[in-house]
C-alpha cells in the first residue's frame, strides 16, 4: 500500500488521546517550576532573600557572598522537586537554545555526595568553538563562558524522562565578544532605560526606571506527524517544497477564530498546563486563518523575561505535539498559498510607578507625556527602518513578507485616523499668542487623546508596526525567530531619538524657553520629519510600491541585500557609541546571518534535487510508462486514434514535465557552481538573484506532476490531506 494510505488509514483509526488532567486551576499550578519569590523565601535565609532581590532588581551580577548560599538553596529546591542535573541555559547565535547538562552527584573522598557550588550557578565554560560566531572564534579558540542572568528566573524543565534545574546565562566569548543574543538585548534595556528616564522626568520627577515589555503572540501550524514523517522537506527544512494548492484552502474565510478541533484543543491544553507551571502567563489560544495553523499568545512582562518564556514557550510547543502524534511547524512559511506564520512583538516601555508611557492619560500634561513617547518612536522607525528591515530578515521571513497575510518588506508606521488627525493638528497648530505656555496644550487637540481608548483604535494587518492603543505591534517579526534581535534593535533605536529629544529640549529651556513649549516644539519637529513613514492604507497594494518609493522608503525584498545595514556607517556609528557592539562584532554577526541564509538555501536546492529525482520522477515515469502501454495496446488492437488520444496527450504532458524537472535542477547544479568561490556577502546575493529563481520553477514543474499522476503513486502527503485529515 502506497505509504500515504497507510499515514491516512492509522490517522483515521487512531484512539483518541487521553484527556490531560485539569483537576487543578492555573493559579494552583502557575510557576511551580520555577526559583521565584515565593520559593526564595523558603529555601534562603532572610538576608540572603533581601541580598539577592536586590541583585535581581539591580539587574547587577551575583556578589560572591551570596552565591554559595544561594546555590545551595536552588539545588535543594531542585532536588526536592525531583531534578538531578543542572544545565546553564542560553542563547547562541543559532537563533533557539542551547544547554550542557551537568549531574549534581560529585565524589569526595570515594564519597558520593550532591554539590553544587556558587561557581557553578554563577559561570560555566561550554566549548564555543562549534557555534556560530563570524569569525569572532576558530576550533582552536574553543574557551567561552556563560554567566547568570540574575534578572531572568531559574526553572525546572520537565520531560517524559527527568527535570533539569536550567540557569538563564549570557555566553561570552574567552576574550570578551558576545556570542549570544541576550548580551545585547540587556545592554539595549539598560541603555532605553537610561534614555527613557530622563525624558520621563520631565513629566514626573519621582520617575526611577523605565523597563522594556514584551506580549509576544506565536503562530504555528500543526499536521499529524505521520504526514511529517513521510514529508523529508517538512523535516530537513521546515517548508514544503512542493505541493498542489489543496481544492479548498483558506478561501472560505471559516477556520480563523473557529471551533478549536478536538486534537488541537487537547494540544493547546498541555502546552497551557506545562507554560504555566514555568510561570509563562500564556492567556489567548485561537485559529489562525489558514487551515491547521493556530496561535498562543502571553500577558506582557520585562522584555528579557518575555523571550527567555518565549524560546521556552517554543520548545514547548514542539515537545508536546510529539506526545500527541503532532508536528508542529514553526517555519514562516510552511505551505505555499496559504497564510505563513509570524511573531507579532508588541512592545510597550512602563515606569517603575505603573505608567505605561504609551498610553494616553486623563489630563493635557499626562497626554503630553504620552504624545513625545509615541512620536519618538514613530521618528526612531523612520530614521532606522533599514535596520528595522534587517533585524527580521532570514531566508524563511522572506517567503511571508509582503504576502496576504504579512506585512511588506517597506517599513511603515500605523497610527489609526484619529491619531493621525492629532499629530497634524500638533504639527500645524492654530496661531497662538505670545508668551503663551502649557495652557496651550488644551488648544493642540492632545486633551483629547483620552478618547483614543485600544478598542476604538483600529487595526492594519498590512503594516509591519502598527500602534495597537498602549503599545506597538512589530507585526514582521518571523515565527521562528528569536525575538531578541528586533526587540535590541527598536530599544536602540528608540533610545537614541529619546537621547536626542532630551538634549534638544534641555538646549531650548537653557535658552530660555518654556519647558512644555520646547516639548512641543520638538514634538513637532519629529511629526514633521518622521511623517513619510506613516502610512494608514493597504500595504499589500501596487500603489503603496509606487507611493513608498516617492517617499524615499526603501523597499528590500531579499534578505542578503537587507543585512547590508548591520554594517553601514550609520549603523557602526550607532552600535559602537551606544557600546552595544563593537565593529568587530558587528561585521561577524553580520557574517553569521549571511551564512545561516546561504546554508538554509543550500539545504533546500539539496533537498530540491534528491525529492525531484529520487521520489517524484520514478511515480511519474512509472505512469507514463502506463499510458504508453495503454497506447500501445489501443494501437496493436487497431482502435482508431480518439480511443487513445487522451493517453498519448497526457503521456506527453508527463514527459514535458519531467523534462523540465531534469533541466531545472541541471541548471540549478551550474548557477551554484557559478557562485561556489563567491566572498559571503556576493554569494549570498548569487542565492537570491542567481539559484532560487529554479526553486520556483522546479517547483512548478512538480505541482504539475501532482495533478496529473494517479493519487496511489503519489509518494508524498498532499495538502488536502495534511491540512485537512485530523
Amino acid at each position: 500500500m502506497n505509504p500515504r494510505y497507510r499515514a491516512i488509514e492509522t490517522i483515521l483509526s487512531r484512539p483518541p488521546q487521553a484527556p490531560v488532567d485539569q483537576s487543578r486551576r492555573p493559579s494552583e499550578m502557575f510557576g511551580e517550576h520555577v526559583f521565584n519569590r515565593k520559593m526564595m523565601k523558603h529555601y534562603l535565609s532572610k538576608e540572603t532573600y533581601v541580598a539577592l532581590k536586590e541583585t535581581i532588581e539591580k539587574g547587577a551580577t551575583l556578589n560572591e557572598t551570596i552565591a554559595g548560599p544561594v546555590a545551595n538553596a536552588i539545588k535543594a529546591w531542585a532536588m526536592d522537586k525531583g531534578a538531578t542535573h543542572y544545565t546553564h541555559w542560553f542563547q547562541p547565535l543559532t537563533g533557539r537554545t542551547a544547554e550542557k547538562h551537568d549531574s549534581f552527584l560529585e565524589l569526595s573522598d570515594d564519597e558520593a555526595i550532591d554539590k553544587f557550588s556558587g561557581r557553578e550557578l554563577s559561570q560555566q565554560e561550554p566549548d564555543a568553538s562549534s557555534f556560530p560566531s563570524g569569525g569572532l572564534r576558530h576550533t582552536f579558540e574553543a574557551r567561552g563562558y556563560t554567566a547568570w542572568d540574575c534578572s531572568s528566573p531559574v526553572f525546572i524543565f520537565e520531560t517524559t524522562y527527568g527535570k533539569t534545574l536550567c540557569i538563564p546565562t549570557i555566553f561570552v566569548s574567552y576574550t570578551g565578544e558576545a556570542l549570544d543574543f541576550k548580551i545585547p538585548l540587556l545592554k539595549s534595556m539598560a541603555m532605553l532605560d537610561k534614555a527613557a528616564t530622563s525624558v520621563a522626568k520631565y513629566f514626573d520627577p519621582g520617575v526611577k526606571r523605565v523597563v522594556a515589555t514584551l506580549g509576544p503572540e506565536q503562530e504555528y501550524f500543526l499536521i499529524d506527524r505521520l504526514y511529517y514523517e513521510l514529508r523529508p522537506d517538512l523535516q530537513l527544512a521546515g517548508r514544503t517544497l512542493f505541493g498542489r494548492p489543496s481544492a479548498r484552502g483558506q478561501q472560505l474565510e471559516d477556520h480563523y477564530f473557529g471551533s478549536i478541533p478536538e486534537r488541537a484543543f487537547a494540544f493547546m491544553n498541555e502546552l497551557e498546563q506545562e507554560a504555566h507551571r514555568l510561570g509563562i502567563p500564556l492567556k489567548t489560544r485561537h485559529n489562525e486563518v489558514a487551515p491547521a495553523q493556530f496561535e498562543c499568545a502571553p500577558q506582557f512582562e520585562n522584555l528579557n523575561v518575555a523571550i527567555d518564556h518565549q524560546l521556552m514557550c517554543m520548545d514547548l510547543i514542539d515537545r508536546v505535539a510529539r506526545k500527541h502524534n503532532l508536528a508542529a511547524l514553526l517555519h514562516e512559511k510552511p505551505f505555499a498559498g496559504i497564510n505563513g506564520s509570524g511573531k507579532h512583538n508588541n512592545w510597550s516601555m512602563g515606569t517603575d510607578n505603573g505608567k505605561n508611557l504609551l498610553s494616553p492619560g486623563h489630563n493635557p500634561e499626562e497626554n503630553l507625556m504620552f504624545l513625545t513617547f509615541f512620536v519618538c518612536v514613530i521618528k526612531a522607525v523612520y530614521d532606522h527602518a533599514d535596520l528595522l528591515r534587517a533585524s527580521i530578515a532570514s531566508a524563511p521571513n522572506d517567503h511571508r513578507l509582503g504576502a496576504n497575510e504579512a506585512p511588506p518588506a517597506i517599513i511603515s508606521v500605523f497610527v489609526g485616523s484619529q491619531l493621525s488627525k492629532i499629530l497634524d493638528d500638533v504639527e500645524a497648530p492654530p496661531r497662538r499668542k505670545k508668551n503663551e505656555k502649557s495652557s496651550d496644550l488644551l488648544h493642540l487637540g492632545i486633551a483629547e487623546i483620552p478618547a483614543l481608548l485600544m478598542d476604538t483604535t483600529d487595526r492594519n494587518r498590512t503594516s509591519p508596526f502598527a500602534f495597537t492603543g498602549n503599545k506597538f505591534e512589530f507585526r514582521a517579526v518571523g515565527s521562528s525567530a528569536n525575538s531578541s534581535n528586533p526587540m535590541t534593535i527598536l530599544n536602540i533605536i528608540v533610545a537614541q531619538v529619546l537621547q536626542e529629544f532630551k538634549e534638544t529640549v534641555d538646549g531650548k529651556i537653557k535658552r530660555g524657553r518654556n519647558k512644555e513649549a520646547a516639548i512641543l516644539d520638538v514634538v513637532r519637529d519629529y511629526i514633521t520629519a518622521s511623517k513619510n513613514v506613516r502610512f494608514e492604507g493597504d500595504g499589500y497594494s501596487d500603489e503603496w510600491v509606487e507611493e513608498a518609493a516617492r517617499r524615499g522608503l526603501s523597499n528590500i525584498k531579499k534578505t542578503p541585500a537587507s543585512l547590508d545595514a548591520y554594517v553601514s556607517e550609520k549603523s557602526l556609528k550607532l552600535f559602537t557609541e551606544a557600546g552595544i557592539f563593537t565593529k568587530e562584532e558587528l561585521h561577524a554577526r553580520h557574517e553569521v546571518l549571511l551564512e545561516s541564509y546561504i546554508k538554509r538555501v543550500e539545504i533546500e536546492a539539496d533537498l530540491i534535487e534528491d525529492l525531484s529525482t529520487t521520489q517524484i520522477l520514478p511515480a511519474a515515469l512509472k505512469y507514463q510508462r502506463e499510458l504508453l502501454e495503454t497506447v500501445e495496446g489501443a494501437q496493436e488492437a487497431k482502435l482508431s486514434k480518439d480511443a487513445y488520444s487522451a493517453s498519448l496527450e497526457l503521456a506527453e504532458e508527463v514527459g514535458k514535465l519531467t523534462s523540465a524537472i531534469r533541466s531545472g535542477n541541471k541548471a540549478m547544479e551550474k548557477a551554484r557552481h557559478g557562485i561556489e568561490s563567491l566572498a559571503t556577502r556576493e554569494k549570498a546575493i548569487g542565492w537570491a538573484e542567481q539559484v532560487l529563481p529554479y526553486f520556483d520553477s522546479i517547483r512548478a514543474a512538480v505541482d504539475g506532476l501532482e495533478g496529473l499522476v494517479p493519487d496511489e503513486y503519489w509518494p508524498l502527503p498532499k495538502y488536502r490531506e495534511m491540512l485537512f485529515i485530523k
